[in-house]
């Protein structure tokens, strides 16, 4: 498991790399496009398990992203950067308590769609923030990154208080302050050591124009939403009882599997970006 695990690392990274590191836009395009319609495809298996329309959903809703962010003359990203939030904050926030629907109920379908808008507005993220700059785009998957690997070590040294035990038992309450404190060293030594190098990244762009206090503010929240995005897609994949939303990626699981962190805090980090 380790082994492909590994390979399917390496894969992605002989994909992704060159296309970031040539900022060539038409790869990026491609690039994103497909994962777009992998995360889609997902998203409707995990809201109907069983289903064999997927595919079929998957392509429209993809056909039509390319449209409006790569084909329109002037697509409005920022709108759904704003929606994404909102829904986050009013809708998939709040069923950590209170639950979700029962599969194959009209709310159960409303709510696919409400998740599927909400993957729109991280595939626009992406698709603005690698505009600005690739370096732009990875300083804020790296707080994600970041918060995740060493919640894990914060977890396993310290864990004791459960975060979300019927979700995923797991993760702990030690585990993400341990993340959220990780994140703010992290971003602290970048800004103060990293120079110029690190002038383009998120974290630089927000203390330069807001100061460290906002600053810190802003890192804690984006912790906040990867943990709750990660919770929200376990708490899918324990309704559909299903392990991993697909396995498109050997040793990983599906797309949502490596996404789920990012779909709520790409469009608020963007959301904030684009106010700045």
């Amino acid at each position: 498991m380790l082994k492909t695990r590994i390979l399917t690392a390496l894969a992605l990274l002989a994909v992704l790399l060159p296309v970031l590191y040539y900022n060539n836009y038409t790869a990026f395009a491609v690039v994103a496009s497909v994962f777009f319609g992998a995360a889609i495809w997902e998203c409707f298996r995990l809201f109907n398990p069983g289903t064999n329309r997927a595919a079929l959903i998957a392509a429209f809703w993809t056909a039509a992203f390319v449209y409006a962010f790569f084909l329109a003359p002037s697509p409005n990203p920022v709108f759904w950067f704003a929606i994404s939030v909102l829904l986050w904050a009013l809708r998939f926030a709040p069923s950590l308590r209170l639950g979700l629907p029962p599969l194959s109920s009209t709310p159960n379908t409303l709510l696919s769609l409400l998740y599927a808008i909400a993957v729109v507005g991280c595939f626009a993220a992406i698709v603005e923030m690698y505009r600005l700059s690739p370096l732009y785009l990875l300083s804020v998957m790296a707080i994600v990154w970041a918060a995740d690997i060493f919640a894990y070590f914060s977890g396993k040294a310290f864990g004791k208080r459960k975060l979300a035990p019927s979700i995923s038992p797991g993760k702990s309450w030690e585990g993400a302050i341990g993340g959220g404190i990780a994140v703010l060293v992290l971003a602290t030594l970048s800004i103060v050591f990293g120079g110029d190098a690190m002038a383009g990244t998120f974290a630089a762009r927000v203390q330069a124009v807001l100061g460290w206090g906002v600053l810190y503010l802003v890192l804690t929240l984006i912790v906040a939403a990867s943990v709750v995005g990660d919770l929200f897609e376990s708490q899918l994949k324990r309704r559909a009882g299903m392990k991993d939303s697909s396995n498109l990626l050997p040793g990983h699981g599906g797309v949502l599997d490596r996404v789920d962190a990012l779909v709520p805090v790409l469009p608020l980090a963007a959301l904030i970006g684009a106010w700045l």
